[in-house]
């Protein structure tokens, strides 16, 4: 939300909304009076904001389990398009993916009206646009099969039929259907545009009579809905690849003005048509495809939308002769410095599955193998005492003041014994050595050695 008053050349906005999270927004209407706004979304309710910026109410959602649409008191599928009542504060219209146009109370957010389109054959279209007429008078709506349909929101609306065979629910039942139904248009055009081919907006001149409307199929065509049965001109080549490309009417009404997409060359466009010679005028590129366009009669500015899938800008165009007010009260205006007393809030985004409730619990197995690269849980040797490594207390060759640690060193002889070493040559080392110290003790006790003596006649037969 902008506010020409407020802002600088920098063009910052004062507030930031979102009223559906994951819905795109497909449609904005200001009240007659110009203190609240509709918004409609991809979602199946609408909300009106005032125009600061906060929730007013929100549309009821339908019951989808009920088949026939006008029965239900609201829609229930995802919006495509609104519009405010030129002169009725308390009326609004919107359509649906579920084939139906709903006129709503704004004060008591009831609805008020259902407006099924005439269809070929039974089923469901869905509603890809819709507005109102500059007086009030009429309703138009474009369908997905390329159809648009006018209805008089004048006349009385038949009272919407009970529900069939199908037991409705406990709450249906209990609350009275107050709303109304109408489902035969005044005025049917079937193949104005291309079927499968979504019309994306429609706008109906101050006179009453003449009616633009583009589509998907990349024209933009202008109706007299007193010979409706086959467009005043035709102007094709307009490429519309989103699905809310909008189209408007110059102040003086001799001009129309439509968004063009991005056609793979990088940018979009802006194109001005005269109606009176029938052609596009001019085209002004612009960075991205454009989308809704909006020439404003008392600033004498067009506003322009633009973005894809991932990015969005807004931009005004406007003549420094002829426009008033509105952009030219900020361009002027350099942004303030910033000074030490500033303050910016930082900008914490919120991950609810990082904290601990969202987690999920830990594996088993997983935490088995974890354990068991941890020796305290596995109660097995460190590895400093297998490479022999004696630090931090642990038994080794080197390093380390504990007691044990020395006398295993030095008193201990903790001498590596060799590979090659001869075991005779090992025990007779010790043979010089004087062992009477500890073989005292044992002289009395042993035995008289007895030593074998030679025999003389064994020596002399020898001989």
């Amino acid at each position: 939300m902008y506010d020409f008053n407020g802002m600088k050349s920098d063009l910052k906005s004062f507030r930031h909304l979102e009223p559906s999270e994951g819905h795109p927004v497909m449609a904005l209407s200001f009240s007659p009076s110009g203190d609240s706004f509709l918004v409609v979304t991809g979602a199946a309710t609408a909300k009106i904001y005032d125009r600061n910026g906060f929730v007013l109410g929100e549309f009821v959602r339908g019951d989808m389990y009920i088949r026939d649409m006008k029965n239900t008191k609201g829609h229930v599928s995802g919006l495509t398009s609104g519009k405010w009542h030129p002169n009725d504060r308390a009326t609004a219209l919107t359509c649906s993916d579920d084939g139906t146009l709903r006129l709503w109370d704004t004060m008591e957010l009831v609805q008020k009206s259902v407006v099924k389109p005439t269809l070929r054959k039974p089923g469901r279209v869905a509603v890809t646009s819709c507005t109102f007429s500059h007086d009030g008078g009429l309703i138009a709506g474009g369908l997905r099969d390329g159809s648009i349909q006018l209805w008089s929101a004048s006349g009385k609306f038949g009272v919407s039929a009970a529900v069939g065979m199908v037991q409705p629910p406990k709450a249906q039942m209990i609350q009275k259907q107050t709303w109304t139904v109408v489902s035969r248009a005044a005025s049917i055009m079937r193949d104005a545009h291309a079927a499968e081919a979504d019309i994306t907006s429609l706008c109906f001149g101050h006179d009453g009579q003449t009616l633009l409307s583009r589509a998907m199929d990349h024209t933009l065509k202008v109706w007299d809905i007193r010979k409706f049965s086959t467009p005043r001109l035709v102007l094709d080549g307009l490429t519309n690849m989103q699905s809310s490309t909008g189209c408007c009417l110059s102040p003086t009404e001799t001009l129309a003005v439509t968004g063009l997409s991005d056609d793979g060359t990088g940018s979009g466009g802006v194109a001005f048509v005269d109606l009176e010679r029938g052609e596009v005028v001019r085209k002004v590129a612009m960075a991205e495809s454009v989308v809704p366009v909006l020439w404003h009669p008392k600033l004498n500015q067009i506003l322009v939308g633009m973005g894809g899938r991932s990015t969005g800008q807004t931009s005004i165009l406007y003549n420094p002769d002829f426009s008033e007010r509105g952009a030219l009260l900020c361009v002027g205006q350099a942004p303030r410095r910033r000074v030490g007393f500033d303050f910016e809030a930082p900008v914490i985004i919120h991950n609810p599955h990082a904290l601990p409730m969202y987690r999920e619990p830990r594996s088993k197995k997983r935490q088995r193998e974890k354990d068991r690269g941890d020796p305290v849980k596995t109660k097995r040797p460190d590895s400093g005492m297998m490479a022999g490594v004696g630090k931090g207390g642990r038994i080794g060759a080197t390093g380390g003041t504990l007691l044990t640690q020395y006398l295993l060193k030095h008193k201990g002889k903790m001498v590596p014994v060799e590979e090659e070493q001869d075991p005779r040559k090992a025990i007779l080392r010790h043979s010089k050595e004087d062992f009477s110290a500890f073989t005292a003790a044992y002289k009395k006790t042993q035995p008289t050695p007895m030593f074998a003596q030679d025999d003389d006649d064994e020596e002399e037969g020898e001989d």
